[in-house]
C-alpha cells in the first residue's frame, strides 16, 4: 500500500470513513480513471474559484493531475441540476475529496446567488459584508466573504449595480479590492462613551481621516441622536463626510414611529407600497418594527427638515434578498447596507452533490442521474452573462 502523505492524513481525517475504505479499496484491487460531475439541486451563480484551487493544490501535494472542466465560470447563472463542472482524474487521487470540495461549492455558489439577488433589487445602495460574527470559524469567513464578491460583481455587469463596496475584516477585504475592512463603531463604543455625541467625538479625534458614521439606536433615540451628532459636526455633514446608521432592533419602532404613523411616513413618501397586497414578512418590513422602509424615510425626512441633506443613511439588520426586494418597493433612500443576511437561510439547500459518470471513459452512472453524464460537443456555457 502507498505511504501515506501529511495530505492524506489530513483528508483521512476529515473526509467521510466510506471514502476512505474506497480509497483503499482501489488500492488493492488497481485505479480507474474517473469523471465526476459537481452539481446543485437549486438554482445558484458559480463561484467555484476556492473550491478549485484547494482541489488542484491537494492533487498536486499527492503528486497527482486533474482536469477540471469548469461549465460555468465564476459569476456565471446555474440552473437546478446543471453541472457546474466535470472533475476528471485518478479514482485512487480523488475519491476521499468529495467530502472537502463539496464542502467549499455548495455555500459560496447560494451565498452569491443571495448577495447577487440584494445588489440586483437595491442597485443604488452600496452594501458592506459583515457576516464575519455569523460565520463557523475563519474559513466559512473567507468562503462567504468570496460569494459576496461574485454575487456583487454579477449584478455590476447586469445592472450597474453599485454591489458591495467592501467588508468588515482585514483577511478577507482583497476579496473586495481593499487592504483593510470597513467600519466605524460598535453599540458598545456608545455605551463606553456615555452618549452617541461623545462616541462620535471619540472616533472622529481617533480617526480623523475615517468617514464618520454614526450608530444612532443605542439610546432609543435614532433621530434625536442622529440630529445632535450632525450639529456637532455641521462641515462634516455639509460635506456628505457623515453617516447615521440604523439598527434598531426588531423589538421596538424607531424613534416616532408606531404603526399609524409608519403608514402616513410611507404614504407621503413611497405610496404604491402599502397601496397592494402585502404579505405579513412584506408589511413587517415596511412599517414594522426595527428598521423598516418608513423608519428609513422617517429619519430622512428629520434630517432633511433640519438642512442636512448630504448626512448619509447606513441600515443594517436583518437585510437578505427578502427585505431588499421590499425596501426597493418602497424607493427607500438608504445609501449604504451593511448585512451578513447574504447567507444561506436554509443550509440544507447549500448541499452541493457529486456523481461518477465515467469510469475509464465508459458513461455509467446511477438510475436517476442520466442528465448529468457529460453531452457531446463543446461546453456553451462559460462566457459572460
Amino acid at each position: 500500500m502507498p505511504e501515506r502523505t501529511e495530505v492524506d492524513a489530513f483528508v483521512q481525517s476529515w473526509t467521510d470513513a466510506y471514502f476512505n475504505r474506497t480509497r483503499e479499496i482501489v488500492e488493492k484491487f488497481g485505479d480507474s480513471k474517473v469523471t465526476y460531475a459537481i452539481f446543485m439541486r437549486r438554482p445558484v451563480v458559480s463561484a467555484p474559484r476556492l473550491a478549485i484551487e484547494w482541489l488542484r493544490k491537494t492533487v498536486e501535494a499527492r503528486g497527482g493531475t486533474v482536469d477540471i472542466d469548469l461549465h460555468y465560470e465564476e459569476g456565471r447563472w446555474v440552473g437546478a441540476g446543471e453541472p457546474i463542472m466535470y472533475v476528471t482524474g485518478s479514482f485512487r487521487t480523488l475519491c476521499d475529496l468529495e467530502t472537502l470540495l463539496l464542502q467549499k461549492i455548495g455555500p459560496p455558489c447560494v451565498a452569491a446567488y443571495n448577495a447577487f439577488t440584494m445588489c440586483q433589487e437595491l442597485p443604488r445602495a452600496s452594501f458592506l459584508a459583515m457576516d464575519a460574527r455569523h460565520c463557523a470559524g475563519t474559513e466559512m469567513s473567507e468562503i462567504m466573504a468570496y460569494a459576496a464578491s461574485v454575487g456583487s460583481d454579477r449584478a455590476k455587469r447586469k445592472s450597474g449595480a453599485i454591489g458591495f463596496i467592501g467588508n468588515a475584516t482585514d483577511a478577507t477585504a482583497h476579496f473586495f479590492g481593499r487592504s483593510a475592512g470597513m467600519g466605524t463603531m460598535p453599540h458598545a463604543l456608545i455605551g463606553y462613551a456615555g452618549s452617541t455625541v461623545r462616541a462620535a467625538e471619540m472616533f472622529h479625534e481617533a480617526h480623523p481621516d475615517k468617514l464618520l458614521i454614526v450608530l444612532v439606536d443605542y439610546f432609543g433615540q435614532e433621530v434625536t441622536d442622529a440630529l445632535a451628532v450632525c450639529e456637532r459636526f455641521p462641515e462634516l455633514a455639509r460635506a456628505g463626510e457623515l453617516g447615521v446608521r440604523l439598527d434598531t432592533l426588531g423589538g421596538r419602532f424607531c424613534e416616532g414611529l408606531d404603526p399609524a404613523e409608519s403608514y402616513a411616513v410611507l404614504d407621503r413618501n413611497a405610496p404604491r407600497s402599502i397601496r397592494g397586497y402585502r404579505n405579513e414578512n412584506e408589511l413587517r418590513h415596511l412599517i414594522g418594527p426595527g428598521v423598516s422602509a418608513a423608519a428609513v424615510w422617517h429619519m430622512r425626512e428629520a434630517l432633511d427638515r433640519a438642512g442636512f441633506l448630504n448626512v448619509k443613511i447606513v441600515a443594517s439588520s436583518g437585510f437578505g434578498p427578502e427585505k431588499c426586494k421590499v425596501m426597493a418597493l418602497a424607493d427607500a433612500p438608504i445609501n449604504v447596507i451593511g448585512t451578513g443576511s447574504y447567507l444561506p437561510d436554509r443550509w440544507s439547500e447549500t448541499y452541493a452533490t457529486a456523481d461518477i459518470v465515467e469510469y475509464d471513459g465508459q458513461r455509467r452512472v446511477k438510475v436517476g442521474r442520466e442528465f448529468l453524464l457529460r453531452k457531446p460537443g463543446p461546453a456553451t456555457d462559460k462566457g459572460s452573462d
